[in-house]
């Protein structure tokens, strides 16, 4: 079976982002196809590589890293929702005049038509958060 996956909860607000990674996880580890992850709203906030918790905390940002280098995941972030939130690729950076950026690797960004497509090529699309 093949799922696309939508988070739209941040990390550490929310155990939507907690559930999406674990839901991934198995999914995968069962053999089934992921054909995206779309990050939307509050959820691009998983994205950012500045998110520092503390040591004993699990950080979340870096799993989803982790398990997207691991697996090759489509991880997408919603372009809107991530320049009303800070969070900027080199090319976003550089159309919109930043100095920096802090897209976590394993992510990259793209429009809502990524979670139409999403939609369009999974057997199931699992949403995690409101």
């Amino acid at each position: 079976m093949k799922f696309s996956i939508v988070v739209n909860e941040g990390p550490y607000t929310h155990q939507a982002s907690d559930s999406a990674y674990h839901f991934t996880k198995a999914v995968l580890a069962k053999g089934h196809e992921v054909f995206r992850v779309f990050f939307y709203h509050d959820g691009v906030n998983n994205a950012t590589r500045l998110t520092t918790p503390p040591q004993d905390d699990r950080n979340i940002v870096s799993r989803w890293s982790k398990l997207a280098q691991g697996s090759e995941l489509d991880m997408v972030v919603c372009v809107a929702a991530a320049q009303r939130r800070g969070i900027v690729d080199e090319g976003e950076a550089k159309r919109n005049g930043k100095d920096a950026t802090n897209l976590a690797p394993g992510f990259r960004i793209s429009g809502l038509g990524q979670l139409i497509e999403a939609g369009i090529q999974a057997d199931r699309i699992v949403v995690f958060g409101d």
